[in-house]
């Protein structure tokens, strides 16, 4: 599962320079939280289409992560990116205020939509594309937000787990409290990724990369050494979020369908 962090930057930015010149653009916005995942395809995109190209969104709750936002700003300024401020609280609390829950998952799945709405606008107001920062392992068992956190236009690490984007971020030198502190997806104050899922990520990878990348049965990978429990709370969550990596189908009518037997390629001149 060990990567080599110079040839995968390397793969990554010629990956974002490729796709943002086959789509007609030379700029990207991103959602910058001051985690690992921003904060790496920040590096990333600084690189790929020059720090002028790259818009970090900074999009707290109130007042309630400062240190994220601080750790936001020393990675746009590490990367020399440019970076906007917004305080998403007035119409997070204007929407709850009319249709109020105690459902915290309901409230973080309504930030990170909101975000997301925030950087599609300021996508087409920047004419830019958005960048995505969801990694495998979270795309693989649906931890993230469908149309919130998981949206973009193109996503760079997409196909690293959490583990090899942090090797990856030493390699692009992306500050060190943001390499050591634990993964939170800022939904409320204290909320880490691990504690909600239940495992470390270090876990999480090696089950996955063991079922996805190994291809594995069940009874194989624990004979690896992994918990079997572990491994079935992972495959339920992988088969449960299998619609979060699709798009909706469409039902089938005409000779050529969306999805089924039609695909527009990008050199297609006729």
């Amino acid at each position: 599962m060990k990567i080599d962090p110079e040839f995968v930057e390397k793969v990554l930015t010629r990956f974002i320079k490729d796709e943002w010149r086959r789509a007609g653009f030379r700029k990207a916005v991103l959602g910058l939280s001051g985690g690992l995942d921003s904060s790496v395809c920040a590096g990333l995109a600084s690189r790929a289409l020059g720090p002028r190209n790259v818009l970090g969104l900074i999009l707290p709750m109130g007042q309630a992560f400062p240190e994220e936002v601080a750790d936001a700003r020393d990675v746009a300024a590490t990367f020399g990116i440019r970076t906007k401020t917004i305080d998403i609280s007035p119409q997070i609390e204007a929407y709850f205020a009319a249709h109020p829950t105690t459902n915290r998952v309901l409230k973080g799945n309504k930030m990170a939509r909101e975000r997301m709405s925030i950087l599609y606008d300021h996508s087409a107001r920047e004419k830019a594309l958005v960048l995505g920062t969801s990694n495998k392992t979270e795309l693989l068992i649906g931890y993230g937000t469908l149309h919130g956190d998981m949206a973009s236009a193109f996503n760079p690490i997409g196909d690293l787990y959490k583990t090899q984007v942090r090797a990856l971020a030493r390699r692009l030198g992306v500050p060190d409290r943001c390499l050591s502190k634990r993964p939170t997806a800022g939904l409320w104050p204290g909320q880490t990724d691990e504690d909600e899922i239940g495992l470390t990520y270090e876990t999480i990878d090696r089950i996955l990369y063991e079922l996805v990348d190994r291809r594995k049965s069940r009874t194989e990978a624990a004979a690896s050494g992994l918990n079997p429990a572990d491994i079935d709370r992972i495959v339920s969550m992988m088969k449960k979020s299998e619609f979060k990596r699709k798009l909706p189908p469409i039902a089938k009518i005409s000779f050529r369908t969306i999805g089924h037997d039609f695909l527009y390629a990008h050199d297609r001149e006729d």
